[in-house]
């Protein structure tokens, strides 16, 4: 199987529009979730660190598009969190028109890890990312995060929600996932490295 120095990270560029949007032949993996699911959280899961992608207090602070190299061999892309209501309503709007320039472009990614609440039923914007992720043709995995916060007994009906909500296909994989305890990073790394 491929391997991934994860210790070996470049912060490469923050993307506020699609001329700046990353084309290349390195693969990339593209992170999307709402504000407060716990993205950048998971994304530092699984680069083994504390605060690489930065955690904010306040969430809704990703407003670009920002690329990490990873070993040379690999993109992460983490895309602006949504569905945040303290956000201005421009600011939304203009997060939109980049989301739709993102998803229209070709060849930007090769992966999409959709995270979502695994605690709650996904929003209806959750739903409008899961469906850009699939019109785009490329594979997708759904990291159902804070697993940590579900009793045994909760985690089964409540995954089987979020396919029913987002209208998955059994061939998208739902991860349960901690970034807390690290629950799932094993297997969303595995999905990562098929790429390699």
């Amino acid at each position: 199987m491929a391997s991934l120095n994860v210790n070996q990270v470049e912060f490469v560029r923050s993307a506020a529009s699609s001329g700046q949007f990353i084309r290349s032949s390195v693969p990339a993996v593209v992170f999307a979730g709402k504000s407060n699911v716990g993205k950048s959280s998971v994304i530092n899961r699984l680069l083994n660190r504390k605060n690489f992608a930065r955690v904010s207090a306040s969430p809704g602070k990703t407003a670009h598009v920002n690329y990490f190299l990873i070993d040379g061999k690999l993109y992460f892309v983490d895309l602006p969190g949504y569905g945040y209501a303290k956000v201005p309503q421009s600011e939304k709007e203009r997060w939109g028109r980049l989301m739709e320039a993102f998803f229209a472009g070709e060849g930007l990614f090769d992966l999409g890890v959709l995270i979502v609440d695994s605690r709650h039923k996904p929003t209806a914007d959750d739903g409008t990312m899961a469906e850009w992720f699939k019109a785009s043709g490329y594979r997708l995995v759904v990291a159902a995060n804070k697993l940590d916060k579900l009793k045994k007994s909760e985690i089964e009906p409540n995954l089987r929600c979020v396919r029913e909500t987002l209208d998955l296909g059994e061939e998208t994989r739902i991860i349960p996932f901690s970034a807390e305890t690290g629950q799932g990073r094993n297997e969303l790394m595995a999905e990562i490295l098929k790429l390699l």
